[in-house]
Parts: C-alpha cells; structure tokens; sequence
C-alpha cells in the first residue's frame, strides 16, 4: 500500500497498448496512490481491456485496486484493426503466467464507479485519462457537485496548434482521436467547471517510439522493461499507412503526474470543442466563447525520455526508487 502522502489517482484508459503501459507507469512511481481503474470501450474491446488491466495490478502486487468497465459509447469508432490489437498484450507469456482472480471488477458501470470513488476520498482526487472522456463527463454530468472533488483532471487529448490525427472521409484532420471518438463528451468536460489539464498532440509529437527507444529499454535486460519493450514493439505494425508512427501520448500523460514543473512548459488558453463535421472533436483557441483549459506545451524531452525508462525498469514487485 502507498503512503497516506501519496496523490490519489483514478485512471481511466481506453485499453490500448499505450494505456496499459500507463497503468503499468502509474502503479510505480512512488508518488502516487492508485484508487481505481476504469475502463472506456473506445480504442479496444472492454473485455480485452479489464483482462490485460487486472493482470498488470496482479503482478505488481496492486491486486486491491478494482477494475470499471465503462458502457458508453461514442459516436466516431476507433478502426476495429485498432481495436483487436491490443489483444495481444495478455496473450504474452509473463501476462498468461498472472492469475488475476483477485483483482475486483466493480458491478458498477465506470462513471457510477467514478462518482463512488470521488464520494467516498477524503481528499480532492486526481483524474488521469488517457482514452475519450466519456465516462468522467457522465460522471460530473449527473453529479456537478462532486466538481469540488476533483483536484484536476489530467487528460491525453486534443490538439491545440498543430493538426489533429484523425483521417476520415467526413474529417479535416483537426481533431486528435480521443476528442473525437465522443466530440460531445469532450465538450462537456472542458466546460463543466472542473480543472483540466489537456496533454495534447502538441506535446506528444515529440515522442515517437522509435528504435532508439526500444534499444534502450532492452539494454537495461529486466523484467518489467522486457515487457515493455514487447507492448511497444508490438506497435511497429499497428498504424495504418497515414501515420506511420505511434507515439508515446498516454506515457507522456501518466509522466505529467510526477514530472517537476521546471520539465515542462503549459499554457492557459480559452479552448472551445466542435461536435460537427467536418472538424468534430477540434480542440480550438477560441477567445470569445472558449472555456479556460492548462495544456501542454512542451516538456524536456530527454529528461522525461529518461524518467519513463527508469520506472519502467526492474522487477514487478519492487518499487523503483524516486528518480
């Protein structure tokens, strides 16, 4: 268990190869205390999601942490290729070796889990989202006073100045996927009041996953950046020929829970949400009508290159030491 100190966190994911990696980011740095984990069924099939989530809690002895899997769905599909990818994870050998029997799976949809979570802390929470933001909009929706619950939220989303990586026929390619999945969500998110903090595309394209990385975490020869170094070379086929890279935008949002405010340049703007064609999902400045929303800007690259490495190295059972 964490200390009492520790920052309490929900996450909610969307099961891809970067969420899971997330979690697995998030259960070691010695800052956090995890609450609960919630699943969106956006870049992933749910069921896949709650296996390859209560596995990686099993084997870093977080079996107390309960599982939600979410039912909303959006109106813009994830491809389904996406989608199937991630099964992949809990077929690999460490994964199958993991009896995940103890970890709970709450009867309760994910944002009635959310409301329960942010009801019952004592302290204002921390919400991390590296998927749509479905389930904390519903959440905060039905529930407005449970606002003042929430610290701030932490969200991969968006793209402020530069394009978007949605590529579909009706689409301009301003919108950044997990926007668009549910445009309406992420309208109501940025608007209801709470404390939001987007980690848009404008600082994720600076993290490719390159080979350079995956050299690097298969030099250090553990366990845990093993796996690693498997989810994400997994990842080389993954995207389809528009985007040729995939990038490390939930590691990126997980890391801005500890990363020092020195490493990292983020801006206030008024920000305004499209829910129309052809630009659904556009996280737009906008100085008249738009939302006050943190975002962003940049980060020292080498040195978050360096963290993330750090904690995703070593043995699954020991807690890495602060970097």
């Amino acid at each position: 268990m964490k200390s009492e100190q520790c920052r309490p966190v929900l996450f909610d994911h969307d099961g891809g190869i970067d969420d899971l990696l997330s979690l697995l980011l998030l259960v070691r740095m010695p800052n956090i205390n995890l609450l609960g984990v919630t699943i969106t069924p956006a870049d992933c099939y749910a069921d896949d999601a709650v296996i390859s989530s209560r596995k990686l809690l099993a084997m870093t002895g977080n079996s107390h942490v309960p599982v939600s899997e979410g039912t909303i769905a959006g109106p813009n599909p994830f491809p389904p290729e996406w989608r199937a990818q991630p099964k992949m994870c809990h077929a690999m050998p460490v994964m199958l070796r993991t009896d995940e029997t103890d970890v709970p799976v709450s009867t309760d949809p994910a944002h009635v889990f959310i409301q329960k979570q942010l009801e019952q802390s004592d302290k204002p929470v921390t919400v991390l989202m590296t998927g749509p933001a479905s389930n904390l909009a519903q959440a905060l929706k039905e529930r407005p006073d449970l606002i003042e619950k929430v610290e701030k939220v932490v969200w991969m989303g968006g793209a402020v100045e530069v394009n978007g990586n949605v590529a579909m026929h009706d689409h301009n390619r301003s919108a950044e996927w997990n926007a668009y999945w549910h445009p309406q969500a992420t309208k109501e998110l940025l608007s209801c009041g709470v404390k939001v903090c987007m980690v848009p595309l404008d600082a994720t394209n600076a993290f490719p996953v390159d080979r350079s990385l995956l050299h690097t975490l298969a030099e250090k020869n553990t366990p845990v950046s093993d796996l690693v170094g498997q989810f994400w070379a997994a990842t080389t086929t993954a995207i389809p020929s528009y985007e040729f890279t995939y990038f490390l935008w939930d590691i990126l949002s997980t890391a801005v829970l500890t990363i020092p405010e020195d490493k990292m340049t983020i801006e206030t703007s008024l920000i305004s949400v499209s829910v129309n064609t052809p630009n659904a999902g556009q996280t737009y400045l906008d100085a008249e009508k738009g939302s006050s929303v943190s975002w962003l800007k940049s980060t020292d690259v080498d040195y978050v290159k360096a963290m993330v490495v750090h904690y995703l190295s070593g043995e699954f059972l020991v807690q890495p030491e602060r970097f």
